[in-house]
Formats: structure tokens, sequence, C-alpha cells
């Protein structure tokens, strides 16, 4: 039996909605089953728009087409509450927590909610409050943060969006929570300068902590791994080097990809060039894509069975060679290919793979 007064504390980085609402069922059954304590992921979401239970689909007034060219998502999505906006700056919190038994109340949930970022903002010298009707906290007329959940069997899941270095034009592609007469706002616009999302996360964390009584334990993400995209720009047209997993390994093709080994205190870029030369036998010039996001794993692709929903965080380089023949190792890929960009991209079947491939396509030499 767990000690349902801790809540453990997860900052996962950028996570992609999908990989989000994975991550948030498997923990919310492991929750219910009591195999994993209260916990408070702490992320961010690459831009995405999400329509609640309740949302007007004319509430987004942007084209799908022209959010698709934007590299804008769209999901519905299980939450209560209308349409909103998440991206980059804005710091999402999602408890994953069991109101049980002395907490069964929806709208204390709610208000409690408000409170940990009323509390946060003071802690930022920002006077945020409460409007009456209306969910999320706000600075005079404009909204500062928003809130949408789901309860099931008392189990929390989806949560908070709290606006920090946020681009707020973004919210110009819809009305924002089903409200046209009010605006949005984040702390940057409200103090006039970046805030750094660590020190938000702290405060939000401490207190939830407060408001929910809970002792707060900070967790880090077990498993720890680099991709890497091997690209050739010398070419008259850059080529991309692609892998294709053994059948037994999902037979999907993606770029070069494996374990950091952290108990030996391997760092990520040292990582990286060690499974270029093992998967590949090639070697060159080793550049960071600045991209760190963490996603839900699938039980079959673990080597091992594990009791709690295992979490992996992923850093993402490119490198750059000479087109060759590769060495593949037959334990984990049967083929390779060396293909354009968009021949590569569309192989791929991962989300964080082809953001990997269009931020190394920046890389390229005109």
């Amino acid at each position: 039996m767990t000690d349902s007064r801790v809540c453990q504390v997860k900052n996962l980085g950028l996570v992609d909605y999908e990989e989000g609402l994975k991550l948030q069922q498997a923990f919310l059954i492991a929750r219910t089953q009591d195999i994993v304590p209260d916990t408070l992921f702490f992320l961010e979401h690459p831009h995405v728009i999400t329509l609640g239970r309740g949302a007007k689909s004319t509430n987004i007034i942007t084209p799908e087409e022209s959010l698709k060219k934007m590299g804008v998502g769209l999901y519905e999505t299980g939450r209560g509450g209308d349409v909103t906006y998440h991206g980059l700056g804005q710091v999402v919190g999602y408890p994953i927590i069991n109101l049980s038994p002395d907490r069964r109340d929806v709208h204390r949930y709610v208000r409690d909610l408000e409170e940990v970022m009323i509390c946060a903002a003071n802690d930022f010298g920002i006077n945020a409050s409460r409007i009456s009707g209306l969910t999320g906290i706000w600075v005079g007329q404009e909204k500062l943060a928003a809130i949408g959940v789901r309860i099931s069997r008392w189990i929390t899941m989806h949560g908070f969006a709290f606006n920090v270095n946020t681009d707020l034009n973004y919210f110009k592609l819809i009305v924002p929570c089903g409200i046209s007469d009010r605006g949005v706002t984040s702390l940057e616009k409200l103090l006039g300068e970046k805030i750094s999302l660590e020190k938000v996360r702290e405060r939000l964390s401490y207190h939830f902590g407060q408001v929910f009584g809970r002792t707060i334990e900070e967790k880090f993400v077990k498993h720890s791994s680099v991709q890497v995209v091997i690209f050739d720009d010398s070419l008259p047209n850059p080529e991309y080097l692609v892998l294709r997993r053994t059948k037994e390994r999902g037979s999907f093709w993606q770029p070069v990809t494996g374990k950091i080994k952290s108990k030996k205190g391997e760092l990520p870029k040292d990582a990286a060039l060690r499974e270029v030369f093992e998967e590949t036998g090639l070697q060159g010039e080793l550049l960071d894509l600045d991209y760190t996001h963490s996603f839900y794993i699938e039980p079959q692709f673990l080597k091992k069975s594990y009791p709690d929903p295992q979490i992996n965080l992923e850093y993402s380089f490119a490198l750059r060679t000479s087109k060759q023949a590769v060495k593949i190792s037959p334990k984990e890929h049967m083929d390779y290919a060396w293909l354009n960009y968009e021949q590569a991209y569309e192989r791929l079947i991962w989300n964080g793979n082809q953001r990997a491939f269009s931020l190394t396509q920046a890389l390229i030499k005109k």
C-alpha cells in the first residue's frame, strides 16, 4: 500500500500531447491499483490546440489546414472545459492523485488548483485572483492560467496550464476557453522579462504540497536515451540515414537510437557518438539539437517487466558525415537507406523522430 500523503513530482521537459495522454492513462490505472503514489507531472507540450468535452468547434477560428502548416496539433480530449492552447514557455501540470477519502469534491479540487497557482503567481509579485463563474486564475480581465480536469473513481488526470514565457499570439488561433470578451496574459508579459520555468515549477510544486497536504518528493526519470540524425549535406541534394528495426524490435524506421549508460557516468553526447559507431560504423561532427523530450515506454519495448509505468527521457543530436556503406548490427536492424529529407521523414512513425529530423534540416549548408 502506497503512502497517499506522498506526492512524487516528475519534470519531463517536452512531451508530445498524444504521448502525454498515454502517460496519464497508464499512471491513472497504476494509481487506481495503488501501484504508484500520487504523482504530479510538470512538462511542456509542442504547439497544440485541445478541445475539452464541452468544447465548441466554432471556437477554433483558424482552418485545420492552416494549423497543420503552422505545426500546431489538434486533439479532442476527455478533460473538462472548452478550447485551449499549449505550447513552449508554458508550465503544464498533470496531477494523478487520489482524492479519497477526504477530498471527494470536484469543485473543491478545481478551487484548490486555482489556489496553488494564485500562491505561485504571488511569489513573483503578481496579484492573481478568481472570477466568479469562470475557472482558472486571472489578472484583471486576462487569464494567466487555465484548468481542465477529468476525475475517474476519484483519481485525477489532466490539470492546469500556467503561462510563463508563452507566445501569446498562438491564442489568437482560438477563442480561449470559449470566452471572447477577455484576454490572455503571461508572467513574461506582466513582469516585462523572461522567467525561469524551473523557478515557476518549484513554486507550484511547493504550494501544491501545502494546499493538498502532501509531502513532495522529486523523482527523476529512470530511463534515458539518445537519438542521432545522420546526414550528409556535402551532396548536391542532402541525404539522411534511416535504419529499420528487426521484426522482433518493431520493424519500423528511425534514426540511430540507444540507451545512455548513466550508471557508468556516460554523458548524452558520449552515448550519441558510441551508439552511432556501434550501429553504423560511422563517425563525424556531432551537433546538439537542443531538443530533449520524454515519452511513455510501451511495455512491449521493455526488456523486462516493471510493476509501474516507465518513462524515457531522450536527448537529440545530429551527426554530419559523408555518405557511405553502413555496417548495421543484425541484432538491431535489418535494413538501412540514405534518402532525401522528404523520403526519410515519410518513413518515420514517431513524433520525436520527426521533430529531430525537422531540427536537423535547419542545419543543412546552403
